[in-house]
């Protein structure tokens, strides 16, 4: 039997499949739309696609890495229960073991194999959507590596190797001894992960943001009523203060209290035997920047979940 187009946009409106599922379905069940949907629902296919659109802001972190390469990922899960899943959290820590083969971008993980599988990233999670029964969704990833050095790692509020709620990367260019440029690193992470700077240098922060601030302290310092040269000066401060809490090489040293991230990378120099270069840092906290849904069917489903 001949599968038309309009064939496979009935059973997508049917189940919120995807197309090509949907083609598929109507393949394999000789173009019969009911037993197409009961296909798509023994596969956990159409089970899934249906919960796609429910707010996945709970989840973990994950980490992945190596000596001068690592991986942070976001896998984003409905509820804090799943997210205790033994399931789930093996299937976060083989997505941030994927992700150290990619770029780091999120198409590139969906795009790719996951870790000791021949599925892709994006299958793998559709048929555990369909097994443990909440959407889920890798939200963000990103890889970083130095050619010579090392990517340190921090996981804040961990709850098993690699798998937490904050996940920092730093890479430190060095040629120098790699324990303790190692050692450097993880402490500039657990900085990282304290004061989330908005950039790693004064030249790193967007011109927009910086405009921003700028735009806000003037207008705070015209409220003094005090002249324009005293005013610009006044601003000329705020925004020296706006760096020294924003820009990550300017803040104090979370770990000593005294130097800046800059000074104290120049002082582990002495450790490392070789001049250190941050070429980077990332870090990522779960569910920052999403709307979470608090609707009472929500809470009884969650609750129905739990007692299941």
């Amino acid at each position: 039997m001949t599968i038309t187009a309009a064939m496979v946009k009935e059973l997508r409106d049917k189940t919120g499949a995807g197309m090509m599922d949907c083609k598929t379905a109507l393949g394999e069940t000789g173009g019969d739309m009911e037993a197409a949907v009961d296909w798509l629902r023994a596969k956990g296919i159409a089970k899934a696609e249906k919960k796609s659109g429910r707010v996945a802001a709970e989840g973990l972190i994950g980490i992945a890495g190596e000596q001068a390469r690592a991986a942070v990922v976001e896998v984003n899960s409905e509820t804090d229960f799943v997210a205790r899943n033994e399931q789930f959290q093996d299937l976060v820590r083989r997505v941030a073991a994927t992700a150290l083969s990619t770029d780091g971008s999120v198409d590139a993980v969906a795009g790719a194999a996951i870790d000791g599988g021949s599925k892709s990233v994006a299958e793998t999670i559709t048929d555990a959507i369909g097994t443990i029964g909440e959407n889920m969704t890798v939200r963000r990833a990103a890889m970083l590596e130095v050619g010579e050095g090392a990517v340190a790692t921090y996981m804040h509020n961990s709850v098993g190797p690699g798998l937490g709620k904050i996940g920092v990367l730093v890479a430190l260019e060095s040629g120098g001894d790699g324990a303790a440029l190692a050692a450097i690193g993880k402490q500039v992470a657990m900085h990282v992960a304290a004061t989330n700077p908005l950039a790693a240098t004064k030249e790193d922060i967007p011109t927009d943001v910086a405009a921003r601030e700028r735009a806000v302290f003037a207008e705070q310092a015209r409220q003094s009523g005090k002249p324009d040269n005293i005013i610009e000066k006044m601003v000329e401060g705020r925004m020296r203060k706006f760096y020294e809490e924003s820009v990550l090489m300017s803040q104090t040293f979370v770990i000593d209290g005294e130097n800046t991230v800059e000074q104290a990378l120049k002082n582990a120099e002495k450790d490392v035997g070789a001049p250190i270069v941050l070429k980077g840092f990332v870090r990522l906290a779960l569910g920052e920047g999403v709307d979470k849904d608090d609707g009472g069917d929500f809470a009884a489903e969650v609750a129905a979940l739990a007692g299941s």
